[in-house]
């Protein structure tokens, strides 16, 4: 079942589908924006096995803060015994992710779909 995304700011929408939380990140993902979306990320990270999908596609920009924002997520749900996984398709932001290493460790899906089939995207270790 999936409902219409809710905006609980002008860079993040949550929904849920398939049992999992998805957090779309929408515009410029920059200093701004993560100060906006940290307390909604540790909120749908916070509590016990959290299922967690992070999609991009929204994202028009993506900068070091979105990549804390990533990094935040992952380590709160590992250490909640959950399981996150990734949604990017922008060519740019795909580049940043292999650069710093962070889609070894948060590999990225093309699709909604494709992440929701993963079984566990959390095997990297950091």
């Amino acid at each position: 079942m999936t409902h219409g995304p809710a905006p609980l700011t002008r860079h993040l929408h949550i929904h849920r589908m398939r049992g999992h939380t998805v957090l779309e990140f929408h515009g410029e993902i920059d200093i701004l924006a993560a100060l906006e979306i940290t307390p909604y990320l540790d909120s749908a990270t916070g509590h016990r096995r959290p299922q967690i999908v992070i999609d991009l596609r929204p994202a028009e920009f993506f900068d070091c803060s979105g990549l804390r924002l990533l990094y935040r997520a992952r380590r709160r749900v590992l250490d909640r015994g959950g399981r996150i996984h990734l949604v990017c398709t922008q060519p740019v932001t795909l580049r940043v992710l292999k650069v710093t290493g962070l889609a070894h460790l948060l590999p990225p899906s093309a699709s909604l779909d494709e992440a929701l089939g993963q079984p566990e995207a959390t095997s990297g270790s950091f």
